[in-house]
C-alpha cells in the first residue's frame, strides 16, 4: 500500500525557517580565578604535574580494602540509585528533544451506516479511511532547542553526580574500614595494658602476703585495673557499630561482615601529589555537576523568553477514503489536508513573564552555588594538605612520646622492685604509657583519614574528558 510522505513535505516547506533564532542568552562560563599555587604542599614534595590515579586506594597496600571497595562499587545502594537517575535523565533528554522533530500518527477508521434514501428506501453505506497525519512546530525562536539543551545539561549533571557519589562511597568505605582497624588497635592496646595491670596487681598481692607491700598499694592497683577494664566496653561498642556501618556501605547485612584481622600498622601511607590549582576545576565531578546545572538554568531562560513570542504549527494529513475496499487505494480516492497556524500569547495574567523572572532567579541562585562549589574545592584541598602534613608530623612526635613513656614505665618497675620509688610512681608511668599508646593509634588513623580526604578533594583521579 502506498502512502503520502508528509513528514519530508513539512520539513522541506519550512526549510528556511528551521534554522530560526534564539532569544535566550548565550552561556559563558563564570570566570573564577584560581590561585597560582597552593598555600600548603603535599608532605611527599613531589612534582605538581601529576594527579592521583583513579584507583588511588591501592596505595594503602590493603587487599582487604581493595575487596571491600570492589564490593561497594557493585552493591552500594546510593550508587545504584545514582545510576538509575542517570538513566532517568537520559530519557528526559530524549523526550525534550522529540519536540524538534515532526510527530507522525497512523490511523484508520471503518464505518457502516444504514439510512433512508428518498425513492430507494433504506440503504447500507460503508466508509473506509486510512490516514497518516503529521504535525510540526517550527522552532523559530529556539524554545524547543533551549528545552532540549537544558535536558541534556541536566543529564550531564546527573552523570557528574554519579561520579561524585562513587567517589564519596569509595572514600567512605576506606575511612570506615580504617576506623574499624583503629578501634581494634585501641582495644588491643587497652587489653594489653589491662593484662599488664593485672600482672602488677598479682605481684602486689604476693608482696602484701610477704609483708613487703601494704593494703593501700594493692587497693590503688586494683583501682587502676578497674579503670582499664572499664575502658573496654565503649571501644567494643564503637567497633561493632563501625563494622555495621561498613556493611551498609558494601550492600550487605550487618551480621555478614566482620573485620577480624589487620592493624593500622600494616597499611602503607601513599604519597599524594596535589597537582596545579588551575587544573582542579576539571578534576572535581561536583564542580562539573554545578556547571551543568548552571548551563541548564541558562537554557531555561531562553525557553521562557521564547514562550513570549508567536508559535507556528504545521499539520498535514494524507490517505485514502472509499466506500469499498476494492477501490480504496485508487488515485481518485486520495485525500489530503495541509494547514498552518500561528499563536501569539496576548494575556496570561503575567504567568509567562513570571516564568522568565523565575528562570533568571534560578540562574542567579545556581551561579552562587557554582561559585561556592569552586571555592569549596580549593578550600578542601588546602585543608586536606595541611591535615596530611600535620598528622604526619604528629605521628612522628607521638611515636617518640610512646617510646619515652615505655622507658619511664620500665624504669619505674625496676626502681619499685629496688624499693626506691612507691606505687604511685608506677601507676603514673603506667597511665602515661597507656594514654600515649592510645593517642598514637588515633593519630595514625587521623593521618590515614587526612590522606583519604586529600585524594577526595583532588577528585580521586577523575578528570573531565
Amino acid at each position: 500500500m502506498k502512502w503520502h510522505s508528509v513528514g519530508p513535505m513539512l520539513a522541506g516547506s519550512a526549510g528556511a525557517l528551521l534554522i530560526g533564532c534564539s532569544v535566550g542568552p548565550a552561556y559563558q562560563r563564570p570566570d573564577i580565578a584560581a590561585p597560582a599555587q597552593w598555600r600548603e604542599t603535599a608532605a611527599s614534595g613531589g612534582t605538581t604535574a601529576v594527579w592521583p590515579a583513579a584507583d588511588w586506594w591501592h596505595g594503602f597496600g590493603s587487599a582487604k580494602l581493595d575487596q571491600l571497595i570492589a564490593e561497594a562499587q557493585r552493591n552500594n545502594d546510593d550508587l545504584a540509585a545514582a545510576v538509575a537517575r542517570v538513566q532517568e535523565a537520559d530519557a528526559q533528554a530524549r523526550i525534550a528533544g522529540a519536540a524538534l522533530l515532526p510527530s507522525l500518527d497512523l490511523g484508520a477508521t471503518a464505518s457502516r451506516a444504514r439510512a433512508q434514501v428518498q425513492g430507494e428506501g433504506p440503504k447500507v453505506f460503508n466508509t473506509f479511511n486510512p490516514e497518516l497525519s503529521a504535525s510540526y512546530e517550527i522552532d523559530f525562536w529556539g524554545k524547543n532547542r533551549a528545552l532540549r539543551n537544558a535536558a541534556r545539561a541536566a543529564a550531564a549533571a546527573s552523570r557528574y553526580d554519579r561520579q561524585t557519589i562513587a567517589l564519596t562511597v569509595v572514600s567512605s568505605v576506606a575511612t570506615t574500614y580504617f576506623q574499624a582497624l583503629e578501634l581494634r588497635d585501641r582495644i588491643e592496646v587497652a587489653q594489653q595494658n589491662l593484662d599488664n595491670g593485672r600482672r602488677i596487681l598479682r605481684g602486689f598481692s604476693l608482696e602484701q602476703s610477704a609483708g613487703t607491700a601494704t593494703a593501700l598499694d594493692v587497693a590503688q592497683q586494683e583501682t587502676a585495673v578497674a579503670v582499664l577494664n572499664a575502658a573496654l566496653p565503649p571501644l567494643l561498642r564503637q567497633y561493632r557499630q563501625t563494622v555495621y556501618a561498613l556493611a551498609v556501605l558494601i550492600g550487605r547485612t550487618p551480621e555478614s561482615v566482620d573485620v577480624d584481622t589487620g592493624t593500622l600498622a600494616d597499611l602503607s601511607s601513599p604519597a599524594v601529589v596535589e597537582g596545579l590549582p588551575s587544573q582542579l576545576l576539571t578534576r572535581r565531578p561536583d564542580v562539573a555537576e554545578a556547571e551543568q546545572q548552571l548551563i541548564a538554568a541558562n537554557a531555561d531562560i531562553g525557553a521562557a523568553r521564547a514562550a513570549l513570542f508567536p508559535s507556528i504549527q504545521l499539520t498535514a494529513s494524507g490517505g485514502y477514503e472509499s466506500t469499498a475496499l476494492t477501490s480504496l487505494i485508487s488515485p481518485p480516492n486520495r485525500v489530503y489536508a495541509l494547514t498552518g497556524g500561528l499563536t501569539q500569547p496576548i494575556f496570561h495574567g503575567g504567568a509567562l513573564r513570571g516564568q522568565v523572572a523565575t528562570s533568571r532567579a534560578r540562574y542567579t541562585e545556581l551561579l552562587s552555588v557554582y561559585h561556592k562549589t569552586v571555592l569549596t574545592a580549593f578550600s578542601n584541598v588546602e585543608g586536606a594538605l595541611v591535615a596530611a602534613q600535620q598528622t604526619a608530623e604528629q605521628q612522628l612526635r607521638q611515636r617518640d612520646a610512646v617510646a619515652t613513656a615505655r622507658r619511664a614505665f620500665e624504669f619505674s618497675q625496676i626502681q619499685m622492685s629496688a624499693g626506691t620509688v612507691n606505687i604511685l610512681t608506677v601507676l603514673n608511668t603506667e597511665n602515661a604509657l597507656f594514654s600515649a599508646q592510645d593517642v598514637l593509634v588515633q593519630v595514625q588513623f587521623a593521618h590515614l583519614q587526612a590522606l583519604i580526604d586529600l585524594f577526595t578533594a583532588l577528585g580521586g583521579g577523575w578528570h573531565q574528558g
